[in-house]
């Protein structure tokens, strides 16, 4: 603790303490313990306490009040705790008979003031805090401490409960800690005695006939077993779950307990542990008795996470993975009588037909489809997944699924009529649906049903009725099957199949260009864009795509009304530019396309939108332009950053500017490249008076950059300033290797010394661009290349970029800080100096 801490302290407990005194903020008590836990974690040592007597007078005020606010006590608890997380001030608090007055039965439990949740919360917390020794281990079985957690447990509020859950955790694992590497045995005498008392009370919870308590002892259970508990003390987990493995199966058979959804979960973190690695054994019984018992809906977290395990026997494995397919192959059989293809599965897991009950059903029908098909997604991103997926079948029973959503598909049997009708317009199924479609597009078996699943995709773009939310996702996953049919094209020479599908596609993108809704022209405008990307260099997409009308309604959404198209707008027309512009191979086009008018709109935009979104999108796709080298010559590339920067340098939004500040660097590092002997070699020593390096200064100067740059040290947005200190930096390392930077004093005596030294004291005051002059009017042309460089040696570019890195808050949120905002507060301190952070 600073002196000048601890000279403020003193004030602030006796401000806390005194009850005439306004109640402080919660965030001020929380940050106020923030800095004791920082405090006494670097220091745990008595010694906190004996220099700082006002900190038990505090507790000792505290407990004296006949009435403590609520705020007051929980911060006087967790106070105490956090003090007696030392063994040292542990016993120094005890000599003092505070932590029995504070925690013990004399306490705040057993008082009126126990009625407020902000205090069992707190209690849990300061007891949670002091658990760091055996000392406060004893304390708290010896004096019924254990019997409140327990209560607290099922608190009615949630916090609260919580609370106690994870002390109870931290509890156990703790009393285990020095009895590890002992041997073990099931018997109670070898467990601590808190871990006995912990132990006993589960398995009491779970034999009791109240629901509440069996919920609560399988919530406890799985944070046990999910926590370090399950991983560091896998002998411990053994027994513990010998202890109750005979109670959780007997919940599984019966059908009527609610504990029944906490099981897959219990099951899952006992999976985890490292003591069931093994592929013997009743456990991976017991997992296949709840794979089979628990209903579809219980089952399936269950099947997904025990898939994630590399340890899990194969049969549980193929177990598992047949649980989460059974819902799909109930709906491709439901789907045709007979039978037109095969279905998922040759046998289920559990009784088909709950299955087919739940999807008969209105209300249950959506939810198990969402689930399954949010599974089935996770499992196709893994990179290595242990089983089989019948990608085929799965692909034939999610376009079954969407057929069914759009009305598409009439089934002849009883079922599939039915289900058919749970499900007609049902949109969170599509998305759902249309989400595992895209990922399936990576698989590569699928390729025999490409033509019927375009048929699906097509009509679902086609059809006016189609929300916008399900066509975006719907564009987005025709997009990835449209990269993967090319990629078989490119293969097998299929490109008469490939055209008809570009061609149909294109149709309805154009008709969607034009729609009313704007989130529909923003979505098509996106799947374009994703298109070129993709397929850009594909000669066929290309002949397609220049001869629909794609390219003219697209250029004329650049003037939409709403600015989130006409930002989309800009990002397509760039993307375009990359065929219909800037490739060597690109076709002859009417004027409207060519180079110059497309850039001319853009920086039109650039300079008059009124809205951030297609000023961003802009200097984004210029500065794409400028990597992939399509702004032409070094003297075109040189005016055309010249106008991008005289553009954006006053722009108001600070994205703007920070992309500006992006292409800057982008053009920097490829002019070094060029002009200099090797590629991004610094100068040596005695270059820096060479052709190539003044010829750098003049292009950087020319198109004015070092004013933009500067300028932008000074920004009031601070990642402006971070990127400009970046870009500012990196050219010194250029021109000023191995440290030889100006001498101070040369350069103030210098003919534009005075000038650089102006700017060194701006800088460091940090002024607003907006103020900052760049016209060479007091002194400095940042358009003169001797100055630069002798501003690039001379400013400690490298202090600014510390300071401009340090937090905002470093001096304000400083403890001393702190302390002065509680005095000034509370009105100790008459100049009121509150820094209101």
């Amino acid at each position: 603790m600073t002196r000048e801490c601890a000279v403020l302290l003193p004030g602030v407990c006796a401000a806390l303490a005194d009850p005439r005194q306004p109640g402080l903020d919660d965030t001020c008590l929380e940050k106020l313990l923030d800095w004791f836990r920082s405090l006494t974690w670097f220091d745990p040592t008595v010694e906190l306490l004996q220099d700082n007597p006002c900190l038990t007078e505090l507790l000792t005020s505290v407990l004296a009040l006949p009435v403590p606010s609520p705020s007051i006590l929980s911060f006087t608890l967790q106070l105490a705790g956090i003090l007696a997380s030392a063994e040292s001030r542990f016993q120094h608090l005890q000599q003092e008979k505070l932590l029995g007055r504070l925690f013990g039965q004399e306490g705040p439990r057993g008082g009126a003031a126990w009625e407020d949740a902000s205090v069992r919360s707190a209690w849990l917390k300061g007891v949670h805090s002091m658990l760091h020794h055996l000392p406060a281990l004893h304390c708290l079985c010896s004096t019924g401490g254990m019997d409140v957690i327990f209560t607290l447990q099922g608190d009615p509020s949630l916090f609260v409960a919580s609370a106690a859950s994870q002390l109870l955790v931290h509890v156990l694992t703790f009393s285990l800690e020095p009895e590890t590497s002992k041997a073990l045995s099931t018997k109670d005498c070898d467990w601590p005695v808190c871990a006995q008392m912990i132990a006993k009370h589960i398995k009491e919870s779970l034999q009791s006939s109240s629901a509440s308590h069996i919920e609560q002892s399988l919530k406890l259970l799985s944070s046990l077993f999910g926590s370090c508990f399950g991983s560091c003390y896998a002998a411990w987990t053994e027994v513990l779950w010998l202890d109750i493995a005979k109670q959780i199966e007997s919940f599984l058979l019966e059908e009527t307990v609610q504990a029944q959804p906490l099981l897959a979960n219990l099951l899952l973190n006992v999976a985890r542990s490292p003591a069931f690695c093994g592929t013997e054994g009743s456990f991976w019984a017991l997992v296949t008795s709840a794979l089979e018992h628990l209903t579809p809906v219980q089952a399936g977290p269950l099947a997904v996470g025990l898939l994630k395990l590399c340890k899990c026997p194969q049969d549980v494995r193929i177990q598992a993975l047949t649980v989460l397919l059974q819902p799909m192959d109930c709906i491709l059989r439901a789907a045709s009588q007979p039978l037109e293809c095969a279905g998922l599965l040759d046998e289920s897991v559990s009784d088909p037909a709950t299955v087919e009950s739940l999807l008969s059903s209105k209300t249950s029908c959506a939810g198990l489809l969402c689930q399954t098909l949010a599974h089935l997604e996770k499992l196709l991103s893994l990179k290595h997944l242990r089983v089989d997926l019948p990608c085929v079948s799965l692909l034939h029973s999610l376009m079954t699924i969407l057929q069914f959503c759009n009305g598409f598909l009439s089934p002849t049997s009883p079922l599939g009529s039915t289900i058919s009708r749970n499900l007609i317009n049902c949109f969170r199924v599509q998305k759902s649906a249309l989400d595992v479609l895209a990922a399936l597009s990576e698989k590569k078996d699928c390729d025999s049903l490409i033509g019927s699943l375009f048929d699906v995709l097509l009509a679902y773009l086609q059809n006016p009725n189609t929300s916008p939310t399900v066509l975006k996702k719907t564009f987005q996953a025709t997009s990835k099957w449209l990269v993967h049919l090319q990629e078989l094209s490119s293969s097998n020479s299929q490109w008469q199949q490939t055209e008809k599908i570009l061609e149909d596609v294109l149709v309805v993108l154009q008709k969607r260009l034009c729609s009313p809704c704007w989130e529909v022209r923003d979505s098509s405008l996106e799947f374009l864009t994703s298109m070129v990307k993709c397929l850009r260099d594909q000669k066929e997409f290309r002949q397609c795509l220049l001869s629909s009308e794609v390219l003219r309604l697209t250029e004329n959404l650049l003037e939409d009304p709403e600015s989130y198209v006409r930002a989309s707008a800009v990002t397509a027309v760039g993307h375009l530019a990359l065929i219909t512009c800037f490739a060597p191979d690109s076709p002859v086009i009417g004027n409207q396309y060519n180079k110059e008018s497309i850039v001319a709109k853009l920086q039109e935009i650039l300079s008059t939108d009124s809205e951030g979104f297609p000023r961003r999108a802009v200097i984004s796709i210029f500065t794409k332009w400028l990597r992939e080298g399509c702004t032409g010559q070094r003297e075109a590339t040189e005016q055309f950053v010249s106008r991008v920067i005289q553009a954006v340098e006053h722009d108001l939004d600070w994205e703007v500017r920070l992309g500006g500040l992006e292409l800057v660097e982008v053009f920097c590092s490829q002019t070094i490249c060029q002009l200099s002997q090797c590629p991004y070699a610094p100068a040596s020593s005695s270059a820096t008076s060479s052709t190539p390096q003044n010829e750098l200064l003049q292009v950087f100067c020319r198109a004015k950059l070092f004013g933009f740059l500067f300028g932008s040290l000074c920004d009031c947005d601070k990642p402006v300033g971070q990127r400009a200190c970046d870009v500012l930096v990196g050219l010194r390392g250029h021109f000023y290797p191995m440290s030889t930077l100006e001498n101070p004093q040369e350069v103030e005596d210098s003919p534009a010394g005075r000038g650089i030294a102006w700017l060194q004291r701006t800088l460091r005051q940090g002024s607003l661009a907006q103020n900052f002059p760049t016209d060479g009017d007091v002194g400095v042309d940042f358009q003169d290349p001797e100055s630069m460089m002798l501003a690039l040696g001379a400013i400690d570019l490298l202090e600014l970029h510390d300071e401009l890195n340090k937090s905002s808050d470093h001096v304000e949120e400083s403890p001393q800080s702190l302390l002065q905002d509680i005095l000034a507060t509370v009105g100790t301190i008459e100049d009121n100096e509150v820094d209101c952070y």
